[in-house]
């Protein structure tokens, strides 16, 4: 059985930092890409970050320069750092396996 488990969000200030964290089970990580995704209310889900097998990175632009996507393979586990925020980073942020696996979100809220 496939569990993605994110931690790390929270409520945080306009320039603010947060470092999510996915940890991923019953799946060899590190054949797999990762992604992180983001939702807010009403709106649609959008790709934030991915990270390829090979340590490979993209980003959506209104986040380059802010966030990083990383990796520990020894950890299963995926992270993004996100600093600068804006309150326009407010969503619930996914952990994704690409075209397979989702894990249930954690929320970060960007507000003064």
């Amino acid at each position: 059985q496939v569990q993605l488990v994110e931690s790390g969000g929270g409520l945080v200030q306009p320039g603010g930092s947060l470092n999510l964290s996915c940890v991923v089970s019953g799946l060899i990580f590190s054949m797999y890409g990762m992604a992180w995704y983001r939702q807010a209310p009403g709106k649609q889900r959008e790709l934030v970050a991915l990270i390829t097998r090979t340590d490979s990175t993209e980003y959506t632009d209104s986040v380059k320069g802010r966030f990083t996507i990383s990796r520990d393979n020894t950890k299963n586990t995926v992270y993004l750092q996100m600093n600068n925020l804006k309150p326009e980073d407010t969503a619930a942020y996914y952990c994704h396996v690409p075209g397979l696996y989702w894990g249930l979100g954690t929320q970060v809220t960007v507000s003064s």
